[in-house]
């Protein structure tokens, strides 16, 4: 267990070309959960501006922490989906054990893509320690799905 919480710094920067194929389909206007140098929106919130107490509208792209806040973010989404009906987009450890995977992923999400291997996220030698999901919350269409199971397995 300790590989998972080995970091100082739960910030993993979502590799590029994963961003660029999902946001091709998914056109995102903001990046809800950033840092100035590794945003992938123009319009994006960060740790300053503080995401998880902003109303999230339009289709969201989301890359929380992977600490203990990440549930925060993960019943932010739920909640911001449903309140401005807005689609949000999370990249997330696949950590299906865990009570938020079961009391609210599981029953909420719309689409959840099990990445096949493991990811390098930002300038990383080596691929995470973890494998991981992408969630989606809200609206989801046909060419989307496309994408997401160019990833890998889609529920």
């Amino acid at each position: 267990m300790k590989v998972y919480h080995s970091s100082k710094d739960h910030t993993w920067e979502t590799p590029q070309d994963l961003f660029d194929k999902l946001n091709s389909v998914f056109n995102f206007n903001t990046d809800v959960c950033a840092l100035p140098e590794t945003a992938k929106c123009v319009h994006y919130f960060t740790p300053e501006i503080n995401g998880l107490k902003q109303d999230w509208n339009g289709v969201l792209w989301c890359n929380p922490p992977y600490g203990r806040m990440q549930k925060d973010w993960i019943i932010k989404a739920e909640s911001e989906s449903i309140k401005n009906d807005s689609t949000v987009v999370m990249l997330i450890p696949a950590k299906t054990d865990t009570k938020i995977w079961h009391e609210v992923i599981f029953k909420s999400a719309t689409s959840i893509c099990f990445i096949r291997g493991r990811l390098r996220f930002g300038d990383s030698k080596e691929n995470a320690p973890f494998p991981s999901a992408i969630i989606v919350f809200g609206g989801v269409t046909e060419k989307q799905i496309e994408v997401l199971e160019s990833f890998g397995y889609v529920v």
